[in-house]
């Protein structure tokens, strides 16, 4: 795994740091394959029941870094879109990632890295972090990231936000929804540990797939299939192992064999 990106296991936890802490952790090409092939990694390890991204140094992510950018202003469209595929790749592979993901965030989450943000299950923020989608402030727009900004903050949100790429705060981004938590910055490790223990608790198949059927339910329109789908859900659950050593342990009034693993 190159420099530019750390990965940390701790029993059923892994922790993902973007590492370019004199870049604000900006994005570049690397970066990006580097998250990516890491994401893939993760996603076929059992072993891994929740992941925490986060940033080194000051920052969550600034977004792209300059360079890149400089140079993707110099190349092709095809190029241009070609890179703009990588980093789509980057978002859906965080977005389905089939563990709970936590977003630990301080500083500063810019572009991209409000993306990164939107598409983790859950985000916690310190005070006095800065968010910006500042996209158009040089003629572009927010456009890979926004399926998983509009998902988390909702259409009249984006539209202000994508327009005026005005600089928001931690607690206006919890107001919209980015953000599910803000607490003072010596207190961020607290808080994400406290989600990371309730992810823990929560059964290992149910846990990794809420975010699925979110996703499933959000984007039906026929009540009569959300229906048959979701009993067909909770169905398989019932019987799987899992759902019947949850059901066995809750009757028997014990814990469940998984939360031997936090």
């Amino acid at each position: 795994m190159p420099d530019s990106l750390l990965l940390e296991r701790a029993g059923p936890v892994a922790r993902l740091r973007l590492n370019r802490p004199a870049l604000h952790n900006a994005f570049d090409a690397g970066l990006i394959a580097a998250l990516v092939s890491a994401l893939e990694g993760l996603a076929g390890d059992d072993g891994v029941r929740v992941v925490v991204l986060e940033g080194a140094g000051a920052s969550f992510s600034a977004g792209a870094d300059l360079n890149w950018m400089r140079g993707m202003a110099a190349a092709s469209e095809q190029e241009n879109r070609d890179d703009s595929l990588a980093l789509a790749r980057l978002m859906r592979a965080l977005d389905e990632l089939p563990k709970p993901t936590i977003a630990r965030v301080h500083g500063a989450a810019f572009g991209g890295g409000v993306g990164l943000v939107a598409c983790c299950d859950i985000a916690i923020g310190a005070e006095g972090v800065k968010f910006g989608l500042t996209e158009s402030r040089l003629g572009l727009l927010p456009a890979v990231i926004s399926p998983y900004v509009l998902a988390a903050i909702g259409p009249r949100h984006a539209r202000r936000y994508f327009a005026t790429a005005e600089i928001f705060d931690a607690a206006q981004a919890q107001r919209i929804g980015l953000l599910h938590e803000v607490v003072a910055a010596d207190a961020l490790d607290a808080a994400v540990d406290r989600q990371v223990s309730l992810l823990l608790k929560a059964g290992p198949v149910a846990s990794a797939q809420a975010k699925s059927l979110v996703r499933e339910v959000a984007g039906r329109r026929d009540r009569d299939a959300i229906d048959a789908a979701n009993a067909a859900l909770i169905a398989r659950l019932r019987v799987s192992p899992e759902g019947q050593e949850g059901l066995s342990a809750f009757l028997d009034k014990r814990a469940p064999a998984w939360t031997e693993t936090k």
